[in-house]
């Protein structure tokens, strides 16, 4: 079985370090591989365009004086096609000004190191953090996430950067509530994703870790106020509202999100429809962390499942969020045993390995060449599946609270 293969990697700390040595290698070189790709072509290259690209046009423009105008969609599209010849991809800007001011000073480096320093410093910080947080199932963890870190790799997106904050969040909890809440209030950049972490420190009241967090927001928002003047907030808005009616439209590639939307617009559902269907699992998903409360299951454990079901409250997740489901992976793994067969640990693990293989096959020249609006989203489906047996196992099985858990919610702290 699955289960079987991936959980004997574990088996003795000579067979982990040479699975870690692999896998870090592979991810090493993706990296590599992909710096030369920008030393070679830049950001534009046989009509590919990765996602970048936007991070660092948007840096550029900040120092240019209008930042906001990247909030219009119309107008960032002309702005990448400035620098493309033509070429772009469908990249509205919709991310907080927060995220704006982390990006400015990339626009002093070329593109290649602004990638490298970028790319290369959020996958160290995530391969620290999801370690510590793994301890010795690190080695399986990273065989089940390889296509989801490499996917990220890839595009150059910031999910090993949400990964590692999550991460950070769940290292901290309760015994280090300050860097909790400023791991925590880091997530502005996506709030969407720190849902059902923020719904277990407001349940288990990690008071200030909250506090804590909203001040970074607060002193953050101010920052941004100052650095790029009160309009920025307007455009921001904008730009949200003009997403969501992209979403509605199904202009984004919904094969490539991870979200219940995506799965259901594609199959068909309007999007009134696919709307509600996301409220719904998203629902769910928030109910699998109070499940995990209300029966007084390790901290640890529950914290590692609202990690795990923070890519599927939101319609708008991609699968290179992945990386943050995998540090709830890490903190869920040592009970599974306890309270699953073989065989439902092993459909656990392919379908998180699915969900990241599959954006992997999506960014391929072989599967772009196909017809987008007949692409299902898998990943998302298998999110769903992956869901409805989190819910089957925390109702059927409740785990006993360790005395030595009490207080530490993480694994690594125990």
């Amino acid at each position: 079985m699955l289960a079987e293969t991936l959980e004997s990697v574990r088996s003795s700390p000579s067979k982990r370090t040479l699975y870690v040595r692999v896998v870090v290698a592979a991810l090493a070189a993706i990296l590599a591989l992909k710096i030369y790709w920008f030393v070679r072509w830049g950001f534009w290259h046989d009509h590919q365009v990765p996602d970048f690209a936007a991070f660092h046009l948007v840096a550029q423009r900040i120092w240019l004086g209008d930042l906001d105008l990247t909030y219009q969609f119309a107008v960032f599209m002309k702005m990448q096609a400035s620098l493309s010849g033509g070429a772009t991809g469908f990249m509205p800007w919709t991310y907080p000004p927060q995220f704006d001011l982390l990006l400015a000073p990339l626009a002093f480096l070329p593109t290649w190191a602004a990638y490298a320093l970028f790319t290369g410093t959020t996958l160290a910080a995530y391969l620290i953090t999801l370690r510590k947080l793994a301890g010795d199932y690190f080695a399986q963890v990273l065989v089940i996430l390889f296509p989801a870190i490499a996917i990220t790799i890839g595009c150059g997106q910031n999910g090993l950067l949400t990964g590692a904050l999550i991460g950070l969040v769940c290292v901290h909890a309760e015994r280090r509530q300050v860097l909790a809440g400023l791991a925590l209030g880091a997530m502005v950049i996506k709030p969407h994703l720190a849902v059902a972490i923020s719904l277990y420190l407001l349940a288990t009241r990690q008071w200030a870790t909250i506090a804590v967090a909203a001040a970074v927001v607060l002193v953050s928002a101010l920052a941004c106020t100052l650095a790029f003047g009160p309009q920025i907030w307007l455009a921001w808005l904008g730009a949200i509202r003009e997403s969501a009616s992209f979403l509605e439209q199904g202009s984004y590639p919904l094969f490539r999100m991870i979200s219940s939307y995506a799965v259901l617009y594609n199959s068909g559902v309007p999007a009134s429809g696919a709307f509600w269907g996301q409220v719904a699992i998203a629902g769910l998903a928030l109910v699998a962390v109070a499940l995990g409360i209300v029966r007084r299951m390790p901290p640890s454990f529950t914290l590692g499942v609202a990690a795990l079901v923070s890519v599927m409250i939101s319609p708008y997740a991609y699968d290179y969020d992945l990386p943050i489901a995998g540090i709830g992976l890490a903190l869920v793994l040592p009970y599974l045993p306890k309270v699953t067969s073989p065989r439902e640990r092993s459909m656990m693990y392919a379908l998180v390995m699915l969900a990241g293989a599959y954006g992997l096959l999506q960014s391929t020249s072989l599967a772009s060449s196909f017809d987008e609006h007949f692409k299902p989203a898998i990943a998302g489906a298998a999110l769903m599946v992956l869901l409805a047996m989190l819910l089957r196992m925390m109702w059927r099985d409740a785990l006993p609270v360790a005395a030595a858990e009490l207080g530490a919610p993480a694994r690594a702290l125990e």
